[in-house]
């Protein structure tokens, strides 16, 4: 004779628990449904930045890649610069082929090294990233560090990095030491 414990009863069918509509079940699948189907744009609430153009954000920051950075959910793209992308790849003085979009993120993160930064923003690119100009603790300017070490170009009509940009250029520095494509011309190949 068995002496197994027997199970209470899930409700008068036996498969349906007790108190559960299959409305309400519907309900919550379809509601699921409908957020797993919307555009995932839908889902981001409209960005407001902070204060005014020209406003001040402090804080660490995480590196993204060589022109963009994270600051506390705020993404920043860093202006009057252009880095290689992260997939992006150059050629050195040798013709080998190296990854220089990487290498151009892992120098910046090596530079700012942790460090808190303070960035001022005049606006928003296309991707509603803030447009800054960012500053280590000493005051120097982390964009045009990019730009002098050769891990970026001067971007823009009107950037104040162009002096950076041909003291890197005749240093063969950085992006310099060999041949690339610019970062803008990479971009509409490949992206677009």
């Amino acid at each position: 004779m068995s002496t197994w414990p027997t199970r209470p009863s899930l409700g008068r069918s036996g498969t349906t628990p007790v108190g559960v509509k299959p409305l309400v079940l519907i309900a919550i699948f379809a509601g699921a449904l409908a957020l797993h189907v919307r555009p995932r744009t839908a889902l981001v609430p409209d960005f407001s930045p902070p204060a005014g153009p020209h406003a001040r954000l402090i804080g660490k920051a995480w590196v993204i890649d060589g022109d963009t950075i994270d600051m506390s959910g705020t993404r920043i793209r860093l202006s009057g610069i252009d880095a290689p992308e992260s997939a992006q790849s150059c050629t050195d003085a040798g013709k080998r082929s190296w990854l220089c979009g990487r290498a151009a993120t892992r120098e910046l993160k090596d530079h700012i090294a942790g460090r808190q930064l303070a960035c001022e923003w005049s606006g928003l690119d296309r991707y509603r990233r803030l447009l800054a100009v960012c500053a280590l603790p000493d005051g120097s300017d982390v964009n045009a560090w990019m730009v002098r070490q050769g891990w970026a170009l001067a971007y823009g009509y009107s950037t104040p990095y162009r002096s950076e940009e041909a003291e890197a250029q005749g240093a063969k520095r950085g992006i310099w030491t060999g041949t690339f494509m610019a970062p803008w011309d990479w971009r509409h190949r490949h992206l677009d």
